[in-house]
């Protein structure tokens, strides 16, 4: 009798254990769907779905970075027309008095010298200067307009990566919610075994367990797009208390090139290259124009001097012309000066090109290995996976198996679900950045990356 009272008062606490652990589950479920529910709800009537080029477009309309490279761009398109125009003439005038005692002499018999003056001159540089300021300051303006197609080029890829790595963070909660209801059903089978006695406690408790810990990878992800969008809302140029909604992806983009086109492609478009090469022709310009400074400038001036009654007029033409006496450390500084920038235009140049050959090297061989490593996902490892959880589940609610295995091999799926779609990331992400390098938008598909996902489903 005594063995059974103690049997029946374990049965009994073992029971309250179960309920104190029921009900603090369910307190966190409401908690956590009270608290999501409430974010959704809040985001859903003001924040429409995200298309990728509706940023783009609103993106190069609005941000701040565009905006002042357009300005300086257009600074210097108005130099143009400053440099390539004379220097502005120089009027005089004057009065010549003759003797101290007298204020003003003019038309005094006895003061002929006294006279009005009256002159103009204008600086005429020595031919070709004029011409060749006027090609500097367009190379200059050429550069800069290459710099900023490149900047646009950038603020797009920096769009897409962000965009990309919102769609994964939603995506990836879409795949904890959905393996969430395989841990509940795990969690009602260990329940059901517990109460027949066939199962014990810890299996239902590292099922909660395993369950509670998705919640928490879902609360962080929930992060994660917080940090997304704040660095979408500055490229975008909008209010930080802008909300932003949820990604569209329609399919993968289609991708049909060789590593040899993507590389004879950015050599003839890319707008980095080209502000280089401009910097490089101002660069022997500039050395060009030094050259010209050893030859003098002129001055041409015209005098007219007006005389009293008695006697007549006068008028002068002049010329002054300057001589390069320091050229040693004046025209011959400046000739070295410009041919140092020659070099510097012409290794910066190399650089430019080896920078992006590599990067374009570099992002290929992500894209192909993104490629791989999504074909051997989608054909081999998740629909394998598939099936032992399915096997596994069985074996378990017949009692030939642990829950720890169970368990396992469900963590497994998720997280070669959520290396799938990140790779599929990767993909779109190494796409975006070759656009950018080779100036040169590849055409989106939108063939079934849906559908895929939805067979595997």
């Amino acid at each position: 009798m005594q063995g059974q009272e103690k049997k029946s008062n374990q049965y009994h606490d073992q029971t309250y254990v179960v309920r104190f652990f029921y009900v603090f589950r369910l307190c966190l479920v409401l908690a956590f769907s009270l608290s999501t529910c409430f974010i959704f709800l809040i985001k859903t009537p003001l924040a429409a779905d995200l298309n990728l080029q509706d940023l783009i477009d609103e993106a190069l309309r609005n941000n701040p970075e565009i905006h002042a490279s357009q300005w300086k761009l257009s600074a210097s398109r108005f130099r143009i027309s400053q440099v390539q125009s004379l220097p502005d003439p120089m009027f005089m005038f004057g009065y010549q008095n003759e003797g101290t005692k007298s204020l003003y002499t003019f038309g005094n018999e006895m003061a002929p010298d006294s006279q009005w003056m009256f002159s103009v001159s204008q600086m005429l540089p020595f031919p070709g200067k004029l011409s060749l300021k006027a090609e500097m300051a367009t190379r200059d303006f050429e550069s800069l307009q290459a710099r900023h197609e490149s900047l646009k080029l950038r603020i797009i890829s920096k769009v897409k990566e962000l965009y990309f790595s919102l769609f994964l963070a939603y995506k990836n909660i879409e795949l904890i919610d959905e393996q969430k209801a395989l841990f509940s059903k795990i969690e009602d089978t260990a329940m059901s075994r517990y109460k027949t006695g066939a199962g014990s406690l810890q299996d239902l408790l590292m099922a909660q367990t395993e369950k509670y810990m998705l919640l928490e990878k879902k609360e962080m992800l929930l992060q994660r797009i917080q940090s997304i969008e704040a660095m979408l809302i500055y490229i975008l140029g909008r209010d930080v208390n802008t909300l932003i909604g949820k990604p569209l992806i329609s399919g993968a983009t289609s991708f049909n090139y060789e590593l040899n086109q993507l590389l004879e492609i950015a050599s003839a478009n890319s707008p980095s290259v080209s502000a280089i090469e401009k910097m490089l022709a101002g660069s022997h310009v500039r050395m060009e124009m030094s050259h010209k400074e050893y030859y003098p400038d002129f001055t041409l001036t015209a005098s007219y001097f007006a005389r009293s009654k008695l006697f007549p007029d006068m008028w002068s033409v002049a010329t002054t012309v300057n001589i390069p006496l320091f050229y040693k450390t004046k025209q011959q500084q400046a000739v070295n000066e410009s041919m140092a920038m020659v070099r510097e235009a012409e290794n910066e140049l190399q650089a430019t090109k080896l920078m992006i050959y590599s990067s374009i090297r570099d992002s290929y061989s992500m894209l192909k290995t993104s490629e791989r490593l999504m074909e051997l996902y989608k054909s081999g490892i998740i629909p394998r996976l598939h099936q032992d959880v399915e096997l596994s589940i069985a074996a378990y609610t017949a009692g030939k198996s642990d829950v720890q295995a169970v368990l396992s091999k469900i963590k497994n799926i998720i997280d070669v679900e959520i290396l799938y779609w990140s790779q599929f990331v990767e993909r779109e992400k190494a796409i975006a950045k070759l656009e950018e390098l080779i100036a040169y938008k590849i055409p989106a598909s939108h063939h079934a990356e849906r559908s895929e996902e939805g067979k595997r489903q």
